[in-house]
């Protein structure tokens, strides 16, 4: 063992036994926000909605865009891959900086994300918006102008069951918590759940036919 290792072994050892079992036990609870969160009554359903109606988009040749702030943002983009590398129903997302910065300067932040999706929609194309607050300006005027173009919208939020975004959407998966990561992890764990349910496997290779 090296001088760098015994050192480290002998802090962990320093460590009273209680305050590794109150942190233990904090994680326990913390953990268990999840389950409440993710198999909370009415969300099966809501999910397998979802997973029609990205169905008949991609059956009329039609996308998806999926769209977030902050750590959103992050989902979206990752769930707008393996969507369309692993489902095969085409996702885009709006995370390119140019995109943003040069819609948000010419627009506004509260209208970047309506403008891109007027710029980018097609008639019959899926929006969903990830808010985990679900206050977020810019996703609900975007949700307000995507209603208006007579396009459904789905929204993923959190916070308070009356949030503004969900008000306005077709199909809102709404998470019962007023932790930030939990609503998101939840969201994101979601969605991936729609993609394997479309692919009708948990399990599969990173590459088609290996």
């Amino acid at each position: 063992m090296t001088r760098r290792e015994s050192a480290l072994v002998t802090t962990k050892d320093r460590t009273p036994q209680s305050a590794r079992s109150d942190e233990a036990s904090w994680l326990a609870h913390y953990f268990a926000r999840y389950r409440t969160s993710i198999f909370q009554e009415g969300v099966v359903e809501q999910l397998v909605t979802l997973k029609q109606w990205m169905l008949e988009a991609q059956a009329d040749g039609n996308k998806v865009i999926l769209a977030g702030n902050g750590g959103s943002a992050a989902i979206a983009s990752h769930s707008a891959v393996d969507f369309t590398k692993n489902a095969k129903i085409r996702c885009i997302n709006f995370n390119e900086a140019d995109l943003i910065t040069c819609f948000a300067n010419d627009y506004g932040y509260e209208w970047w994300l309506q403008k891109a999706i007027e710029h980018y929609v097609d008639a019959g194309d899926l929006i969903i918006l990830i808010s985990s607050s679900g206050k977020s300006p810019n996703m609900i005027n975007a949700a307000r102008f995507v209603r208006e173009q007579g396009l459904k919208v789905v929204t993923f939020t959190g916070f308070a069951p009356d949030n503004p975004l969900k008000t306005v959407g077709h199909l809102n998966v709404w998470v019962n918590s007023r932790a930030y990561n939990v609503i998101e992890m939840t969201h994101h764990i979601w969605l991936l759940a729609v993609c394997d349910l479309i692919i009708g496997n948990a399990e599969y290779p990173a590459r088609s036919g290996e």
